[in-house]
C-alpha cells in the first residue's frame, strides 16, 4: 500500500525541482493509460453520452480497465503454468529439503542448492517465473492508479496529463459527478466532512462489494483449488487466515482513495474474480476438487482428459488407458526381480545348506553305485 501511495506522488509539473524516478518510469504508462481512457471517453460521447456527465467518465474507466486486464491475460496464463509447475515438483523439492535436513556445513549447502537448481532446469521453471508476471503488471497499476488520483492536483493546477488527457479534459473530470450527487475526486473523508449523504452511501457499497468479491476469489482458490497435498502444513493454515485479512486491505482504499480510484478498483476485482473462476473450471490443480468436478463433467460428455491434459472422446481415453497399462506390465514383467533381504541366522542356515548339498553330491561323484545287483560278488555259481 505504500509503494501504492508513493506512486500517486508522480507529478507533470517540473516546479517542483529534483529528479522523478518513479514518475519518469511510470510516464510512458501513464500516456498510454490516459490514451485509453481519452479514447473511451470520446466514444461514449460519440454514441450520444454527455461529455461532462459522470456515468461518461465511469464508463471510461471501466473501458480502461477492460483495456489493460485483457492486455495482461498472456501474462496470467503464464503466471499460472509456472505456478502449476512448482506444485508439480514440490514433492521432489520436499525431498531435497529432507535429505539435507539438519546440515549446516558449506558443502552441505552447496549440493542441495546444486539439486534445487537441476530440479527447476528438468522441469522449465523456477520461483521467479511465477512471480514475474505478477511484477511486470505492478507498474501499470500504478500508472492506472496515479493517472486517476492525480485529477484533483491537476484540476487545482489548471494543466492535464502526461499525455492526451488535456488541461480542460481533466476540469471536466473533475467537475463530473456519478448521478449527479458524487464527484468522482470525492473521498469517504470528503464526503463525511461535507455531509454528502449520497457520496457515502455510494462509497461505502462499493468497499463492501470491494471485501465481498475480493473473499469470494479467495474462498475458490481454498475450498477448490488446492490440492489434498496443499491442504497440509502451515501455508495452508496462513491462506486461511488470509482468506479473512486480505480483503479488509480494501477499507483503508474506501476511505483514502478518490470515487474514480474506487471504482476502477471495484471493476478490476470483478474481473480478477470471473477469470479466477474460468481458471479453476477450466484448467483447475490436478487432484483438487475443482479437477475431479471438471472430470465428472466431461465423462457426462463422453469425453476425458489424456496424459497431456488434452479433452479427447471417451473410447480414445480407454484405449490410452490400455495402452499405458501394458505397457506397464511389460516393463514390470522386464524388471529384474528383486532380492528379498534375509537375517544373517537364516543366511547362515541357507549357506549351511548349500554346503551340506555341494558335500553330498560330490560324495555321490567321488563313490559312483554299482550297476551289479546286490549280493553278486563276481563269481559263477553251480547251477
Amino acid at each position: 500500500m505504500d509503494l501504492l501511495l508513493a506512486a500517486t506522488s508522480t507529478s507533470t509539473d517540473s516546479s517542483g525541482g529534483g529528479f522523478d524516478l518513479l514518475g519518469t518510469i511510470l510516464w510512458p504508462l501513464k500516456w498510454a493509460v490516459e490514451a485509453v481512457l481519452v479514447f473511451w471517453h470520446w466514444f461514449f460521447t460519440l454514441i450520444g453520452l454527455p461529455a461532462a456527465d459522470g456515468i461518461t467518465w465511469v464508463l471510461s474507466i471501466v473501458g480502461l480497465v477492460l483495456v489493460v486486464r485483457t492486455a495482461l491475460v498472456p501474462l496470467f496464463v503464464k503466471q499460472i503454468k509456472s505456478q502449476r509447475k512448482m506444485m508439480e515438483i514440490a514433492p521432489e523439492l520436499r525431498k531435497v529439503q529432507e535429505k539435507y535436513k539438519g546440515k549446516k556445513d558449506q558443502l552441505s549447502r552447496e549440493a542441495m542448492s546444486r539439486e534445487t537448481m537441476a530440479l527447476y532446469k528438468k522441469h522449465g521453471t523456477t520461483p521467479v517465473a511465477s512471480c514475474l508476471p505478477l511484477l511486470v503488471q505492478m507498474p501499470i497499476f500504478f500508472a492506472l492508479f496515479s493517472v486517476l488520483n492525480d485529477v484533483t492536483k491537476h484540476a487545482a493546477a489548471g494543466i492535464g496529463g502526461v499525455g492526451l488527457l488535456s488541461a480542460e479534459l481533466t476540469q471536466e473530470f473533475y467537475n463530473a459527478k456519478l448521478f449527479g450527487v458524487a464527484s468522482l475526486h470525492e473521498t469517504l473523508i470528503d464526503a463525511v466532512n461535507t455531509g454528502n449523504v449520497p457520496a457515502i452511501a455510494i462509497l461505502v457499497t462499493l468497499v463492501v462489494l470491494m471485501i465481498a468479491s475480493q473473499f469470494f476469489t479467495q474462498l475458490q482458490i481454498i475450498s477448490k483449488n488446492l490440492s489434498p497435498e496443499a491442504k497440509t502444513g502451515q501455508a495452508y493454515q496462513m491462506q486461511k487466515i488470509m482468506l479473512y485479512v486480505l480483503p479488509f486491505a480494501f477499507v483503508f482504499s474506501g476511505v483514502f482513495f478518490p470515487l474514480g480510484v474506487v471504482i476502477y478498483w471495484f471493476v478490476s476485482n470483478l474481473w480478477t474474480m470471473g477469470q479466477q473462476f474460468l481458471v479453476i473450471r477450466e484448467m483447475p490443480t490436478p487432484g483438487s476438487d475443482a479437477a475431479k468436478a471438471r472430470e465428472e463433467r466431461l465423462a457426462r460428455k463422453g469425453k476425458a482428459l489424456d496424459a497431456s491434459g488434452k479433452v479427447i472422446p471417451m473410447e480414445k481415453y480407454e484405449a490410452e488407458q490400455q495402452r499405458l497399462f501394458e505397457e506397464a506390465e511389460a516393463a514390470r514383467l522386464a524388471a529384474p526381480k528383486r532380492q528379498q533381504p534375509v537375517s544373517k541366522q537364516r543366511a547362515k542356515k541357507q549357506q549351511a545348506g548349500k554346503n551340506q548339498l555341494n558335500k553330498s553330491q560330490a560324495e555321490g561323484k567321488s563313490n559312483p553305485p554299482s550297476d551289479k545287483p546286490a549280493g553278486d560278488d563276481g563269481k559263477n555259481t553251480a547251477s
